[in-house]
């Protein structure tokens, strides 16, 4: 008989508190049994941004209320969960820990093992739990607070190849949408704004391009638009929706533009390993923007190389994707115990150079 496992996995790294369960049995691919997110958005928007106490707090109170709607979504019992698997970081910190605690009190109470997941090899491992992909490929994770190409050859193997240098684009994308009064979070309010505009009348820069390397920079594309702005203010009294909608436009190409150009210098990288499967994968919330995504899909036709990308609801934080990492580990043999800590910085690539710096508590990304 196929031996079975069944994973219940916890995230609250941000501002998404997510229970969900998965079961693998054999070799076969793995199954999403249930998934819940509940979000914050009605919390933080008073405030333009994401609270980093009143996020612990809504984590601590609905991470119980999670996992109960996901064990009946999957018409289960706790009793039928083999492993817990918890994000143990990187995020902000009263949050993961909420998770850890919540975590660490349903493997001590039902005596199962608990798993520690780095959020970021959450994201970067979805692509294997919705397209079963084989190792090696390229990662391009691309969210909220984090932008990275990736060398993903194994469950706890990741090479970095570069990756932003201050702001990541969702943040890029979120500081727009303040400057130009759109409604949080910033991807999608800019993106349908940017459906109405044109993506050609204002110049804005495209960071770091004249420079080798995969390293990218947004914040001073978010600076041009500020100042963009302010002109036609002081030009005009204010912005019409038309110079919203183009500001909009014009800013989604930059970044689109940026992206693209530095996917081709990493699939370069890449290729030079002759993969017998040349794949490329986009995961994160960014990666659901798609206007960026339809300028990767065209990257990976002109060169010949697979184009894959999770399901909009794995692209954002959620529970499936550290369950299935945590199962990818569960099956390497990697168990942690009481001890396990949160972890408000943790790189993937332990051995590359810190790209935003470090400090006491190790590199930041």
């Amino acid at each position: 008989m196929k031996e079975t496992t069944t994973i219940l996995g916890l995230e609250s790294s941000c501002d998404d508190t997510a229970a969900a369960i998965i079961r693998q049995t054999g070799g076969e691919a793995a199954q999403i049994l249930a998934s819940v997110v509940q979000g914050q958005n009605e919390l933080h928007a008073p405030f333009g941004g994401v609270v980093p106490e009143i996020a612990a707090r809504a984590h601590a109170e609905k991470l119980d209320l999670c996992v109960i709607e996901a064990l009946e979504q999957a018409g289960m019992s706790l009793a039928e969960i083999d492993a817990i698997a918890v994000t143990a970081g990187p995020g902000l910190i009263g949050g993961v820990l909420s998770g850890v605690m919540c975590a660490k009190g349903l493997s001590a109470g039902l005596g199962i093992p608990l798993v520690g997941v780095n959020h970021l090899a959450g994201h970067a491992l979805t692509p294997r739990l919705t397209d079963q992909i084989a190792f090696p490929y390229l990662m391009l994770l691309v969210s909220g607070g984090h932008c990275q190409f990736l060398i993903v050859r194994g469950a706890d193997d990741f090479t970095r190849l570069g990756g932003t240098i201050d702001d990541a684009p969702g943040e890029a994308f979120d500081k727009t949408a303040r400057l130009l009064g759109l409604p949080q979070p910033g991807g999608p309010s800019v993106q349908a704004e940017a459906e109405k505009g044109d993506p050609k009348r204002f110049a804005f820069p495209r960071p770091l391009l004249d420079r080798p390397g995969c390293d990218m920079s947004f914040s001073g594309l978010k600076t041009a638009l500020l100042r963009a702005r302010d002109a036609l203010v002081a030009e005009k009294g204010g912005l019409t929706r038309q110079d919203r909608a183009d500001m909009c436009a014009s800013f989604q190409a930059a970044v689109a533009d940026v992206l693209c150009k530095k996917t081709i210098r990493a699939l370069d990288i890449y290729l030079a390993e002759n993969p017998a499967e040349p794949t490329l994968a986009v995961a994160g919330g960014v990666a659901a923007n798609t206007a960026i995504r339809a300028g990767l899909e065209t990257v990976c036709v002109e060169n010949s190389v697979i184009f894959t990308a999770p399901p909009l609801a794995l692209c954002t934080d959620n529970a499936a994707m550290i369950a299935y990492a945590g199962l990818e580990r569960f099956n390497a043999g990697h168990r942690d115990d009481m001890t396990l800590m949160a972890r408000p910085r943790w790189p993937l690539d332990k051995h590359a150079p810190a790209l935003l710096g470090s400090g006491k508590k190790g590199a930041k990304a």
